[in-house]
């Protein structure tokens, strides 16, 4: 069976999300739930703008969901530990007819991390891709759907921090993960940066999704994070990366066009060096929903950057701060679920 995954701007039939129901995304305190509560149904009401959007809710937490979820939002529930459907839902992909298949990785707490707890969140998977009508693509290879970018026409970004992580995947080499990502989302060429952002790589972070740092706006075109302060360690990384990708090619043999993101001006929060970046947002039908960081002309730059990327496509921005807080953004909460090609 050949399978491949679309790229983000591709036509879409839903969003699926998952309700905060646990976890150290609800926080130690109400205000910190009812901060989660209202930032992911902010985004979720942005997307419903222009396409449907399913939210997979906790049996546990079905009450708080209604009360802070329209009416437009569908309901769905499963046992959930945590809520980051990028990572702990499934890649959709097409086969060869254009049919819908939903690649289940194996979920294991992005690397077992001591803080995660992976239960529940590791069947949300094979939940979604039931519930969606998709063929079921299993997988051995530990990843996460942050972990990934494609352009639809084989093309793969990847970070080795994340797929030749020691706690996912022991002893598995570059040849392993592009086989398997051959298998399973039809790779052809993976672009390989070495690591993530500086904050993602700490204790409470992913250990580097490219997700955070670049992404592929249409086919050889990258839109990449772009730390430009001096005084943050990401200055000299982002500058590594562009230098790096500068020098790769797709899948078709094209050098990328690399647009810069610039990050918002703030550089800490009360846990360190923040990774705020506008490449964390969401493609949809018609739509792209963006971070912003309370920062006018940073959040306007971007808004420009992204309209210009997406020709046609509307650019909404949600504040992406109490996500990012918490280890995310846009991206992060939200798996897109492409159209068949064919009925």
């Amino acid at each position: 069976m050949t399978w491949r995954m679309p790229a983000e701007p591709a036509p879409q039939d839903r969003v699926w999300m998952a309700f905060p129901a646990g976890g150290y995304t609800l926080g130690d305190t109400a205000a910190d739930a009812h901060e989660a509560r209202r930032t992911w149904t902010a985004v979720a009401h942005a997307i419903a703008d222009f396409e449907p959007v399913t939210m997979v809710v906790d049996p546990a937490a079905r009450a708080d969901a209604v009360r802070y979820l329209s009416s437009e939002i569908e309901v769905v529930e499963a046992e959930l530990n945590d809520s980051w459907m990028r990572d702990i839902g499934p890649s959709f992909v097409h086969d060869a007819d254009g049919q819908l298949g939903a690649v289940d990785w194996t979920f294991n707490g992005w690397g077992g991390q001591d803080w995660a707890s992976w239960d529940k969140d590791e069947s949300v998977g094979r939940f979604v891709a039931d519930a969606a009508g998709a063929a079921l693509v299993t997988s051995s290879l530990v990843n996460e759907g942050g972990g990934i970018h494609v352009d639809g026409a084989g093309t793969v970004l990847a970070t080795e921090s994340v797929q030749l992580d020691p706690g996912r995947n022991p002893g598995t080499t570059t040849a392993d993960v592009e086989a398997e990502f051959r298998r399973t989302i039809g790779a052809e060429h993976v672009v390989w940066l070495p690591r993530g952002l500086t904050r993602d790589q700490a204790r409470f972070g992913t250990r580097g999704h490219i997700d955070m740092v670049a992404t592929i706006s249409s086919p050889g075109t990258i839109l990449l994070h772009a730390q430009n302060d001096p005084g943050h360690p990401d200055y000299p990384l982002t500058r590594d990366f562009r230098a790096l990708l500068a020098a790769e090619h797709d899948a078709a043999g094209r050098s990328f066009t690399i647009i810069d993101l610039p990050a918002p001006a703030v550089l800490r929060d009360d846990e360190g060096f923040v990774d705020y970046n506008y490449v964390n947002h969401l493609v949809v039908n018609g739509g792209v929903i963006a971070c912003s960081f309370g920062e006018e002309r940073a959040d306007a730059i971007a808004r420009d950057l992204l309209a210009a990327a997406y020709p046609g496509r509307r650019v909404v921005s949600v504040d992406a701060r109490p996500l990012f807080a918490r280890g995310g953004g846009i991206h992060c909460i939200t798996q897109q679920q492409p159209s068949a090609l064919r009925a």
